[in-house]
């Protein structure tokens, strides 16, 4: 392993452990609270007559949730994501893998990946920075990274905020949308993009949509804050101060997961779409769905579960799944077709 993979995995953990310890949320809200569901006392329906179950890329859920990346590429985190793995197997939802720049990198690492023994099918989804795609990678990287894990589709993240405040970072984000372009045309399988938690505007949901990607995760603000993450990391005292100070700056950076939903909802009326950035319930999810959303992703209230069991993680999923069936219920919802704008009311 060479000093910079080593570089790169030790990174990796201490995102992790960060996330783990320090409070990183975002000083933006998700600005769901800006909505109401529509209680409807007469219903019209019983509890039971609620269908979560919906189709996504081809593929059938029993409910439009999705464990979003959250790690890969140490040691450590290959408990937590076969933990992740069959809580997603044993309740008919899709997941996502951390970033597996570090396993091209160091094919050790691979095993911290596989899943697909324990979860065999999933909806699963490979994950690379979208920015390597101009630090040499191209579509043999990722056809290798959907290969080698066994997924059905490539998420590429795009996380310019993140890559600025890492004093390594990779910041040359000239051309990505051709090179995207290339890889949606060049890969057999669909290809998504998402932002890790800054959320993506109308603009660049359009030209990724005129790239020819399958789906967009619009990762808004409201949950993790990868800027406070980086204020959190390890620096020399000389640095601590510069680095502390940039990343404060952005404590309140981004689109919200509500605005920048309700803006690429608009821009692609018809392009499959995951929201994501600081949902935390079932209601805060039902809420994405009458805005426009198919999925919905969640990543921060499943890791400390995933640090304990793999019943710990289907346990907080299940959670999660009776408040949606609830809230659909109490809106007279049948279908997650019913559940629309009309279902919404917006807060003064």
């Amino acid at each position: 392993m060479s000093t910079q993979d080593i570089a790169h995995s030790d990174r990796k953990q201490e995102h992790l452990e960060i996330c783990l310890t320090q409070d990183v949320r975002s000083g933006v809200t998700t600005g769901l609270e800006r909505f109401a569901l529509v209680h409807e006392a007469l219903p019209e329906m019983a509890l039971d007559d609620v269908d979560t179950s919906c189709c996504f890329l081809g593929h059938t859920l029993r409910a439009p949730l999705l464990i979003s990346a959250m790690t890969g590429g140490t040691h450590e985190a290959r408990a937590l994501n076969r933990r992740l793995a069959i809580a997603a197997q044993t309740l008919g939802l899709a997941i996502g893998l951390g970033s597996q720049r570090a396993a091209l990198e160091d094919p050790d690492l691979w095993p911290t990946y596989q899943v697909r023994d324990v979860a065999p099918d999933v909806l699963l989804f490979a994950n690379l920075g979208a920015v390597q795609l101009n630090y040499g990678y191209g579509p043999a990287e990722c056809l290798r990274a959907v290969e080698a894990i066994g997924a059905d589709a490539l998420v590429l993240h795009l996380n310019p905020l993140q890559e600025a405040l890492q004093p390594d970072g990779n910041t040359d984000f000239r051309g990505l949308g051709a090179k995207i372009a290339e890889i949606c045309h060049a890969l057999p399988c669909p290809v998504l993009v998402k932002e890790v938690g800054w959320g993506l505007s109308a603009r660049s949901a359009h030209a990724l949509s005129q790239a020819g990607v399958a789906g967009l995760d619009v990762g808004g603000a409201g949950g993790t804050s990868w800027s406070q993450v980086e204020r959190h990391r390890s620096a020399s005292p000389d640095d601590a101060d510069t680095q502390n100070a940039l990343a404060e700056a952005f404590a309140r950076w981004g689109l919200s997961t509500a605005d920048s939903l309700l803006a690429v909802r608009e821009a692609c009326p018809t392009l499959p779409l995951i929201a994501s950035g600081g949902i935390t319930d079932g209601v805060s999810a039902a809420k994405c769905l009458a805005l426009g959303a198919d999925l919905v992703g969640m990543a921060y209230p499943l890791l400390r579960p995933a640090t304990e069991s793999a019943t710990a993680v289907t346990e907080k999923l299940a959670v999660i799944l009776r408040q949606l069936c609830i809230a659909m219920f109490c809106t007279g919802a049948r279908s997650l077709a019913d559940l629309d704008r009309s279902h919404l009311l917006t807060r003064s």
